[in-house]
């Protein structure tokens, strides 16, 4: 059943993009957790430098997240 609220159904292309940005979102916090918390990483970094790399990974992944979230004023 439609709700009554007035909002148009996401395109097909606009759907696969959510989908892709949660994905990527997904991948990138895995990825700064797995830095900071895993202590068999593969990539050896001294405790300092790991801590802000997995920090960093995941700012970034926060800010691209809520980029993509942001309204298009160009979109309807």
């Amino acid at each position: 059943m439609l709700s009554n609220n007035n909002e148009e159904q996401k395109s097909p292309k606009r759907r696969f993009l959510l989908i892709l940005g949660v994905t990527v979102f997904i991948c990138f916090c895995v990825l700064g957790l797995m830095i900071l918390f895993w202590d068999g990483f593969p990539i050896k970094f001294q405790q300092p430098q790991r801590t802000l790399f997995g920090v960093v990974i995941l700012i970034y992944a926060v800010l691209r997240f809520s980029r993509y979230l942001r309204k298009d004023p160009n979109e309807n």
